[in-house]
């Protein structure tokens, strides 16, 4: 099916033939039921010190090439080694290759220096995929993580609610008007977490666990209670190989407008091909999409043109 196996109605059939070994399917099944799982990826210590002292001065407000404040950095795989190496973790890969049933794609790091103490919030707002929900996210803690230094929160199997996004809540979200609209996102998951009464986690993690969640997982940063001290840890957000990426809160499905989203994958700097429903799209990244004619339909000299073109860009974008 166009859809990640642990959400498959054939999820329990399929299960009972993969041969998993009893570990391995244990954390399959807790993933599918809980919509997390929790880790040791294997992460070396030397690693993780050698992460934080480097990134410790990039902490300052910049917007360009990358963003970053006093609280975190985005994007800082295209210029750490140690920041790539933790979200090219091969535990990781490895696992997330099991969870989807197709290849991961790291393609978004944020490092953060204390709690984000953000909102309750899917990340399915803010990255999808066609077909749905091949994306989910990973949190590395870089130091021990405990209720005072403000904890990521999540509402236990809150990942099986609808995907929701503007529409659903009276927004039209075409162009730029997602962001200036976002508190009424906010406030909406605010209701729903009270009125489906879920069971509200703050997590505890040693340094060097991570956490596995689903893209409609709703969670958070919770307040800061210990301003002393720093919460330090990275965020790698995954999306899967074959699909159409898009930014849901900038996108508006009804007046038929997708704001898709040009992907680079982490570990080659490389812009990832885009597929719909199997067939690869000419133009990833853009609106509407283009389907790639079969090669076979190309003449010669355009396709060794074409091949020439990925070639230099890769050559450009490797780090």
């Amino acid at each position: 099916m166009n859809r990640p196996w642990i959400d498959s109605p054939f999820f329990a059939t399929a299960l009972e033939t993969c041969g998993l070994d009893a570990e391995t399917r244990r954390q399959v099944e807790f993933f599918a039921a809980n919509g997390y799982v929790i880790i040791d990826p294997r992460i070396s210590g030397d690693t993780i010190d050698k992460l934080n002292e480097s990134l410790g001065p990039f902490f300052v407000p910049r917007a360009e090439p990358y963003y970053s404040d006093e609280t975190r950095v985005q994007d800082a795989w295209t210029f750490n080694e140690h920041v790539k190496e933790v979200a090219t973790a091969p535990r990781v890969l490895e696992l997330l290759r099991i969870l989807y049933q197709r290849e991961p794609i790291p393609f978004q790091t944020l490092n953060f220096r204390v709690g984000s103490q953000q909102r309750t919030h899917s990340d399915i707002i803010h990255f999808d995929s066609i077909p749905y929900g091949f994306m989910c996210g990973v949190w590395t803690a870089l130091e021990d993580v405990d209720l005072r230094n403000g904890p990521l929160h999540y509402y236990h199997a809150s990942h099986k609610l609808p995907r929701f996004d503007m529409h659903d809540i009276g927004v039209t979200a075409a162009g730029t008007v997602g962001y200036e609209k976002y508190h009424l996102y906010e406030d909406f998951v605010e209701a729903l977490m009270h009125e489906k009464r879920g069971e509200r986690v703050e997590l505890k993690l040693e340094r060097g666990q991570s956490l596995i969640w689903s893209a409609n997982l709703f969670h958070g940063g919770s307040p800061i209670v210990d301003n002393g001290r720093t919460r330090l840890s990275q965020v790698t957000h995954f999306y899967f190989d074959r699909c159409l990426y898009y930014t849901p809160l900038f996108s508006d499905v009804g007046l038929g407008k997708l704001v898709t989203r040009t992907v680079f994958d982490v570990r080659t700097s490389r812009v990832v091909p885009q597929f719909y429903n199997g067939q690869e799209l000419a133009n990833p990244g853009q609106w509407p999409p283009q389907p790639l004619p079969a090669w076979g339909a190309v003449p010669k000299r355009t396709r060794r043109k074409a091949a020439t073109i990925r070639d230099a860009i890769a050559r450009l974008l490797r780090p």
